[in-house]
C-alpha cells in the first residue's frame, strides 16, 4: 500500500509533524510505505527554484502511484499546495483520507465544502487532545478499509 501524505511543509513545527505522522503510520500499517513531499530533494539541496518543475513532477507522479491520500487540512484555510493534491488525488478516482486537528470553524466539518466533500473519510481530532497515536489508530483504520474495499 503506497500512501501520499499531503500536508504544508514551510514551518519546522509542520515539517517536523510531517514527518512523525508518517513514520508512525508506517509503523501502524507495516506493509505501506509513506511518500513525504518535503523529503523530494533534487541536486544539493531542498526546494531549490531552479528545480521546481521536477518537483512538481515527482509530486504529481507521487499522488499517481499512490492507492490513498492523507491529507492535513489544518489552518484558517487548508495550505494551497494540499488543496490542489486533494483535488488533483479526488480527479484521479484516489481515495482521500482528511486529517483535522485544527478547531476552526468553515462551512463544513471545518473546511471548505470543495475540501470536505473530496475527502472519502475525515478524521477531525482536535488540537486539545495532542496525541497522535489517537490519529494514527484512526488513519491506520481507514487505510485498512481503502485496501479491503480494493
Amino acid at each position: 500500500m503506497k500512501i501520499y501524505l499531503a500536508a504544508p511543509l514551510f514551518t519546522q513545527v509542520e515539517r517536523r509533524w510531517n514527518r512523525d505522522l508518517a513514520k508512525a503510520i508506517a509503523a501502524a500499517i507495516p506493509d505501506c510505505t509513506v511518500f513525504l513531499p518535503q523529503d523530494i530533494k533534487v541536486g544539493e539541496k531542498f526546494n531549490d527554484p531552479r528545480h521546481f518543475a521536477v518537483i512538481f513532477k515527482w509530486c504529481i507522479q507521487g499522488i499517481e502511484e499512490a492507492d490513498v491520500v492523507v491529507a492535513v487540512l489544518d489552518g484558517a484555510d487548508a495550505d494551497s499546495g494540499t488543496a490542489f493534491e486533494v483535488g488533483y488525488a479526488y480527479a484521479r478516482g484516489k481515495p482521500i483520507i482528511g486529517v483535522r486537528t485544527d478547531f476552526r470553524r468553515s462551512q463544513e466539518r471545518g473546511l471548505n465544502i470543495m475540501l470536505a466533500r473530496a475527502c472519502t473519510y475525515f478524521i477531525p481530532d482536535l488540537s486539545f487532545n495532542e496525541d497522535m497515536g489517537v490519529i494514527v489508530r484512526d488513519v491506520a483504520a481507514r487505510v485498512k478499509a481503502v485496501q479491503k474495499a480494493r
